[in-house]
């Protein structure tokens, strides 16, 4: 009985000193995933100025559009007494309404919102002209390079933020998107009112044909430029794009190049390198939906480099000089090559007069890869 005593004393014992051993050793050392989180991620501080905090606001707002306007859409849904009306807009949007095909409902007032402002000032966003563009013809933009979503591009031809009504008096700007975005409730209200349009042959057509003083804007590499879209690069994809010239000349509209300084740098993108299977999985889905998904990433609300919000890097959208085309409606394929020829020195000639000026960080040179 003794030794029982002894042997249950000394195990007490032996387990106290243990277990206060293992208590200092887990308040001395910190909790491995919290400290390697606190080690990653960097905390934006609590300190800021409300006007970048309002900027970072307007940008988690747009970014975020299509999710609330579909939200608001099924909380609609759940009212009975909404029914109704939602079956009437529904019926309207898919087969009445056709704004996105005609020149949409561009609002002056909207396009000026304060909102856009502090939009831009949030990379910040900015338009350089090289040269007057008179308004006493149409116009077809070309706007390069894709990027992941295109920030500059709404900024520079969607919104007055960075003046183009100011910089090109007398021309209507039509930022031209996937037809797809004009069946998203509520949401194809607000970039209607933006005066952006479907980029189909018809919408385009429709808006040229309105003469003078029009113009459209088409981010030329799409959805297969999205997939090269990496900080420190501008691979284009634009040698087999010949759609857009060959309008351009059946509307007798100028062609101007545009390219974006910076619009590569505000996400990073994961390695997707021809012959991955991620590679190839996005491009089948580009196949079957008419875009692709880019795996990537940005900052977030409260820390600078994890989340989906894209990073604060300056975008400069350099419009180049008009490339004047002759009418034709059957252009031959010598005249749309001839054009396009001159279309890339001009776009060639911005990157070489500005990338020592807004492509500093640059880790090659611009380079047409299709």
């Amino acid at each position: 009985m003794e030794a029982r005593r002894a042997f249950t004393s000394a195990t007490r014992t032996l387990s106290t000193s243990s277990l206060r051993s293992h208590l200092s050793s887990l308040s001395a050392t910190p909790l491995r995933p919290l400290a390697n989180v606190h080690a990653n991620i960097d905390f934006a501080p609590a300190k800021i100025p409300r006007k970048r905090r309002l900027q970072t606001l307007a940008v988690a707002v747009w970014s975020t559009v299509i999710v609330w306007s579909t939200f608001v859409f099924l909380l609609l849904l759940s009212f009975p007494q909404t029914w109704p009306f939602l079956a009437i807009y529904v019926f309207w949007v898919l087969y009445i309404d056709q704004s996105p095909e005609r020149g949409g409902r561009i609002s002056p007032w909207v396009r000026r919102l304060s909102f856009w402002r502090y939009f831009a000032d949030y990379y910040p966003a900015s338009t350089l002209k090289t040269c007057d563009l008179p308004a006493d013809r149409p116009y077809v933009f070309g706007y390069h390079p894709h990027g992941i979503i295109g920030m500059g591009a709404i900024c520079t031809f969607a919104t007055e933020s960075t003046g183009f009504s100011q910089y090109f008096p007398g021309i209507t700007p039509h930022l031209l998107t996937l037809a797809s975005n004009f069946r998203v409730p509520f949401y194809r209200e607000i970039i209607l009112s933006m005066g952006i349009c479907s980029v189909s042959k018809r919408s385009c057509s429709n808006i040229l044909k309105g003469g003078a003083g029009q113009a459209i804007t088409i981010v030329v590499g799409g959805a297969a430029e999205s997939l090269s879209a990496r900080p420190g690069t501008a691979d284009l994809t634009l040698r087999k794009r010949l759609g857009f010239i060959k309008l351009a000349i059946q509307h007798g509209a100028d062609l101007v190049p545009v390219f974006s300084f910076g619009e590569n740098d505000i996400y990073q993108q994961m390695p997707n390198e021809k012959g991955t299977t991620v590679y190839t999985l996005q491009k089948k889905f580009q196949n079957v939906f008419g875009f692709t998904l880019p795996l990537f990433h940005g900052r977030g609300l409260l820390n600078y480099n994890l989340g989906l919000m894209p990073y604060r890097r300056r975008i400069v959208a350099v419009v180049g000089h008009p490339i004047h085309v002759e009418k034709c409606e059957k252009p031959t394929l010598e005249e749309i090559t001839r054009i396009q020829q001159k279309y890339i020195e001009e776009l060639m000639w911005i990157w070489n007069t500005y990338k020592d000026e807004y492509a500093r960080t640059r880790k090659r040179e611009l380079s047409i890869v299709e």
